[in-house]
């Protein structure tokens, strides 16, 4: 086979060549004007309209976090019900206490992620410390 030609017929093969293209050369100068074009515009980027819209998707993914959060926590207070009245013969009352019992943790967990509700052990923990030993 014949040696390999690019097609504007300068006869180098490649990425194997020893001297760089002329084009090589132009490129990297385009690259880097890029570079310093880009860094002089991202700040602009973060206080212009552009920088909401991540926060807007982190809104939603907070909404979606909290919410799949409520749902998990009432879906397995269901599932745990079922089960038991399966497995007791107790018909609805199982499904109806753990029913109610998912909702409230479910309601708990959103609390928490939302940081409102501080972790119960980490409270008393603290609680412990700051007070001075009275008795």
């Amino acid at each position: 086979m014949a040696s390999k030609k690019r097609p504007d017929g300068t006869g180098k093969s490649g990425p194997g060549t020893d001297k760089p293209d002329l084009r090589d050369d132009d490129l990297e100068r385009r690259r880097r004007e890029l570079e310093a074009s880009l860094a002089t515009r991202m700040p602009e980027r973060r206080n212009g309209s552009e920088g909401a819209r991540p926060d807007a998707t982190s809104g939603y993914g907070q909404a979606l976090k909290l919410s799949s959060e409520f749902i998990a926590g009432i879906v397995v207070g269901a599932g745990l019900g079922w089960i038991i009245d399966y497995l007791a013969g107790t018909s609805p009352w199982g499904l109806i206490v753990f029913l109610f019992l998912g909702f409230g943790a479910g309601v708990l967990n959103v609390l928490r992620s939302a940081g409102m509700v501080a972790e119960a052990g980490s409270k008393q923990s603290d609680k412990g410390s700051d007070e001075p030993n009275t008795k």
